[in-house]
């Protein structure tokens, strides 16, 4: 059974930094592209960044300066480190595990709240 569970959503102030943690489990983590997705209140889910198993990165434009993904493929853990936050990055956090071919083989982790206001 695959399972994604992330930690260490929170309330923070703007400006301020948040680590997300998503911990794998039921899959070999190293064949497959992890991304953190979130959703805010009424908008639809929006990728904000993947790393292959290779580890080459990819940002939507919002974050990119401000967030960083990396990954442990021994530990089967990827991170996304998140500064200078800022309101509209409210929302809940979502790990996702997709492999390359398998099409099916596309999972979600339960998501994590993260709030920023002062």
């Amino acid at each position: 059974q695959v399972q994604l569970v992330e930690s260490g959503g929170g309330l923070v102030q703007p400006g301020g930094s948040l680590r997300l943690s998503c911990v794998a489990s039921g899959i070999i983590v190293n064949i497959y592209t992890m991304g953190w997705y979130r959703q805010a209140p009424g908008k639809q889910r929006e990728l904000v960044a993947v790393i292959t198993g290779g580890s080459r990165t990819n940002y939507v434009d919002s974050v990119a300066g401000r967030f960083t993904i990396s990954r442990d493929n021994a530990k089967k853990m990827v991170y996304l480190q998140m500064n200078s936050l800022k309101p509209e990055d409210t929302a809940v956090y979502y790990c996702n595990a997709k492999h390359g071919i398998i099409s099916s083989a596309n999972y979600w982790g339960q998501g994590t709240q993260v709030t920023v206001s002062s």
